[in-house]
């Protein structure tokens, strides 16, 4: 289920323009591609996923297989939402893979099958494990944007992985990327909490969930509920973001594909569905393991609140930085040094787990 929704591609072009420097690409190569898209659907000349692809192949030409992943990943960007959107993706993929061998960090790709539903659901996971490590190792489980999955950010993983000296398992959030099942409180929350148990296996059972924007608000749920060793929230909408519908540069149609729907939603329908997401219930409570939320002040879709309301909490470290917005994108040396800062002092303090895992793994 999923459907094209109005949005003003040049809007969108110069949100993301920052993150889009962030990830890799080439200043001169993001402006020519701005310069040509006037449709933010259309798989012909102008369009989105066209001109974001016609780059792609060309790095994919040249040898450069981590740049065009990069770009496929611009190109199937917000939502996968028809078929040339699904095919950015498939490349996005296969380029991934094909860049590999490159990365600083060992990789493995495996697809789990996790329960859904009285049946089941396949959940492909991405390790990145830095060389030489202690065989003596937590994970980092990774989980991305509503809109900016696991392959989108992979700088970041690698700088996670190196801060960290552990591998970082990531995955896509329900509705999002790979997954093939819609996002909802539960599904997302009970997924999310198979793939931080699937995690245990693979170190010494200590295990830190980082989650960015949409991620972050299951990192804030696997933290505050106690199902995390340790749970870092970037950006993570958690209370006061689930009051209105979105309504800042397409980010209705974003949620709302996420969700599931294969038409645009009343404001009032999606208000509905977005109220159950509130992680109010789990903010009374006393259940939190050690927790670094950080934003930035200037978000357009998560409001402050959503950060201070972390603050004077038992084991929470909160930061709001100022003159950044969502996830702090402009900022993100400052949110790595926080980071590293909180994650070598709380590592140490952390408590081991273990898990029987009879999944299956394909």
């Amino acid at each position: 289920m999923a459907y094209e929704f109005e949005v003003a591609a040049d809007e969108l072009f110069g949100e993301r323009y920052a993150q889009m420097v962030s990830t890799g690409v080439p200043v001169e190569d993001i402006a020519a591609v701005g310069a040509t898209i006037t449709d933010m659907w259309a798989g012909t000349p102008g369009g989105w996923v066209y001109e974001w692809s016609q780059l792609a192949d060309r790095y994919a030409r040249q040898g450069d297989h981590e740049l065009a992943a990069t770009a496929f990943g611009w190109a199937k960007f917000p939502t996968i939402s028809n078929e040339p959107k699904r095919l950015a993706l498939a490349k996005q993929v296969e380029q991934y893979q094909l860049a590999a061998p490159t990365f600083d960090a060992a990789f493995e790709r495996t697809v789990l099958e996790l329960p859904y539903d009285g049946g089941s659901t396949e959940v492909p996971v991405h390790l990145l494990t830095p060389p030489g490590i202690d065989e003596d190792h937590p994970v980092v489980v990774y989980s991305g944007g509503v809109d900016t999955w696991k392959m989108d950010m992979h700088g970041l993983l690698e700088i996670i992985a190196k801060i960290t000296h552990a591998p970082v398992l990531a995955f896509d959030l329900p509705g999002t990327g790979e997954s093939t099942v819609p996002m909802s409180p539960d599904v997302g929350a009970d997924l999310t909490r198979e793939v931080l148990e699937h995690a245990r296996e693979l170190g010494n059972g200590i295990v830190v969930h980082f989650g960015l924007s949409m991620g972050g608000h299951y990192s804030a749920h696997t933290g505050l509920a106690g199902e995390a060793d340790a749970a870092v929230v970037l950006g993570g909408p958690i209370d006061a973001a689930f009051t209105a519908s979105p309504s800042h540069f397409g980010m209705l149609g974003i949620v709302a594909n996420a969700l599931g729907y294969d038409a645009e939603p009343t404001e009032a329908e999606i208000t509905q569905q977005l109220e159950r997401f509130s992680l109010r219930p789990l903010l009374d409570a006393d259940t939190n393991v050690p927790m670094l939320v950080m934003n930035g002040a200037d978000d357009v879709h998560v409001p402050p609140h959503d950060v201070l309301v972390f603050q004077g909490r038992r084991d929470t470290e909160v930061h709001l930085l100022p003159d950044t917005g969502h996830c702090a994108i402009t900022k993100l040396d400052d949110v790595v040094a926080l980071f590293a800062q909180w994650f070598e002092k709380t590592l140490p303090t952390l408590p081991r787990k273990t898990v029987t895992d009879d999944r299956d793994l394909r």
